[in-house]
């Protein structure tokens, strides 16, 4: 029984869609999501496939999460899915496969205007302050250690250290390639901050992005706001988004709504 808003919401708009569709997810297979896994309290290491989780919840499908390997991923990155044999990396992506196949509409109780203020505020977390994040994560060898450098344990010890120093090398090259990688660390801070600023104010004290019901940018926009306050590493970003309420109210508030069962974090 849906028991949060965020349910009620999936739940409401997935049985008008599968109505308009003529099909019922019941009686498919869960979709299978592959996946890091969770992280320092937040449900995944990554706010990508926190985004697909939630994508997931909202359109009320079923969906099992298995441990992924970004190796034998799809381009090389989790997370993807696989439905009923078709196969779909990118979360936007998987967001247009679940609208296009299920018929379900994120954005239903959004008008045109809305549906682009929310594809902006998507992409300015998507495109960039998620690239402040991982810098913070991945090239502060404290914050590395405490954070990501602790989710080697697959990997066999005589190859742990080696597997850590060429993955924090391809992040920052990757960085680099982004373009935000080649700033001082103070102007990477500051570039987050205003991002966080102009996300704060987006919010205010609103139940969700974009009013009292969630939308398809809400998705990745907690994804990005519970991996940055969550884990305890004390970077630059976290102490910015702790400095607004609202941001740390929207964090709780989802978890509750999203993520009530400390088994699914």
């Amino acid at each position: 029984m849906p028991s949060t808003v965020a349910d009620l919401v999936g739940a409401e708009r997935a049985r008008s869609a599968l109505e308009s569709a003529g099909s019922a997810p019941a009686s498919a297979p869960p979709i299978i999501l592959y996946r890091f896994g969770p992280f320092l309290g937040t449900p995944d290491s990554s706010p990508f496939v926190i985004k697909a989780m939630v994508l997931l919840k909202l359109a009320g499908l079923p969906y099992r999460g298995i441990p992924g390997n970004p190796l034998a991923a799809p381009r090389k990155l989790l997370p993807y899915i696989e439905d009923s044999g078709v196969t779909i990396a990118d979360t936007s992506l998987i967001r247009r496969h679940i609208e296009r196949k299920y018929g379900f509409d994120f954005d239903a109780d959004l008008d045109e205007a809305q549906k682009a203020i929310a594809w902006s505020v998507e992409r300015m977390c998507e495109d960039h302050l998620y690239f402040a994040m991982l810098e913070a994560r991945w090239l502060d060898r404290g914050a590395f250690v405490a954070g990501v450098g602790t989710m080697f344990g697959v990997v066999p010890w005589p190859l742990r250290p080696l597997a850590k120093v060429m993955l924090r090398r391809a992040n920052a090259a990757r960085l680099h390639g982004h373009g935000i990688g080649r700033h001082a660390k103070s102007d990477i801070a500051w570039l987050a901050g205003r991002d966080i600023e102009a996300l704060a104010a987006l919010i205010g004290d609103k139940p969700y992005l974009m009013g009292d019901r969630p939308c398809g940018a809400d998705a990745f926009v907690f994804g990005i706001v519970t991996s940055i306050l969550t884990p305890p590493l004390g970077n630059p970003l976290q102490a910015a988004m702790r400095r607004h309420s609202g941001l740390v109210a929207y964090r709780d508030r989802l978890t509750r709504e999203f993520f009530p069962d400390a088994d699914d974090r």
